[in-house]
């Protein structure tokens, strides 16, 4: 049995629109999913009974009295609030009683339950974020990190590099994928400090396919699986890349390419190098995204992400 956590009480439309994405998802699940909704029990019940879905198998409610709000200081909201979504949901994590925890609340909040409760994998000097990039060719190319640490030193993207091919095997089922570092030319000594030293550490690398510097064209094509970049830069990149899908509707391009540039198809995305499986999702997801952030949360759940992490860096 696969047991979901989702907190029903983050993001800008909470909670109605996780409850939709959870009744959406649910119809999708197997019965050997269960999907664990954290929230006010008044509320969430309100809600499923407006929709007619009185009985819904494979759900369960978990009361939460407390929700921590975007405008909270993340330390000490999760401190101060023990009865808050998010802290029950990590709560139930470090206990064994969820297998993953999704939330489209507070980023910070999350980041600090994760660091709080479940911990880094020993030897990760800082953990990742993740999200996808169309391929022409159909597929996704996974850049990493996209805001989680503004601020990188070379020993840390060369962990994106042992992140973000792991990743990409065994969530993507992409056969020894190809790593690139994201830089401004495809020479060696192109590059800033962190870049050219970064360089260095992945050239001859045994632990990922490193293919070399890569240009902000290239992510788009073929030839790469995975980007690794700070995430400043990173977080600049996807912003840019989401801004074309609201750039096509505007001129009413009508593209099933440029349809998957929009966030509400993958929902949320995993934090990559902590002990136990933590979704973060977009704050102004709609209900469509809460569905596929719930069955990304599954595939990452089956995928036993950590446990790999954790065999690669004993």
């Amino acid at each position: 049995m696969i047991r979901i956590g989702l907190d029903v009480m983050g993001g800008d439309f909470a909670p109605e629109v996780n409850i939709a994405g959870a009744i959406l998802a649910r119809q999708l699940l197997t019965d050997d999913v269960q999907l664990v909704l954290i929230g006010d029990q008044s509320k969430i019940e309100e809600l499923i009974k407006s929709k007619n879905e009185t009985h819904i198998s494979g759900i369960e409610i978990v009361h939460a009295s407390e929700v921590i709000e975007m405008g909270d200081h993340p330390a000490k909201a999760f401190a101060q609030k023990p009865n808050s979504s998010i802290n029950i949901g990590f709560q139930l994590l470090q206990a064994g009683k969820i297998d993953g925890f999704a939330s489209i609340g507070s980023t910070g909040a999350m980041m600090v339950g994760a660091m709080y409760t479940v911990k880094s994998i020993p030897g990760i000097i800082r953990p990742a974020i993740t999200s996808p990039i169309p391929k022409v060719n159909g597929k996704y190319t996974l850049i990493l990190d996209v805001g989680l640490n503004s601020d990188c030193k070379p020993d840390v993207l060369y962990q994106y590099g042992i992140l973000g091919s792991l990743y990409a095997e065994f969530v993507y089922k992409y056969a020894n994928p190809r790593v690139g570092l994201l830089n401004i030319g495809s020479e060696a000594e192109k590059g800033n400090l962190l870049t050219k030293a970064a360089f260095q550490a992945m050239s001859g690398t045994k632990d990922f396919n490193f293919i070399g510097n890569i240009e902000g064209h290239d992510i788009y094509n073929e030839d790469v699986d995975v980007v690794v970049c700070d995430g400043f830069v990173g977080n600049i990149v996807l912003k840019q890349a989401e801004a074309l899908y609201s750039l096509a509707k505007q001129r009413n391009i009508d593209d099933p390419y440029f349809a998957k540039f929009n966030f509400e198809n993958y929902g949320g995305t995993p934090v990559l190098g902590i002990n136990s499986n933590v979704m973060i999702g977009h704050g102004a997801s709609n209900d469509i995204a809460i569905k596929n952030m719930i069955l990304h949360t599954k595939e990452v759940i089956e995928a036993n992400l950590p446990f790999k992490i954790r065999e690669f860096f004993k």
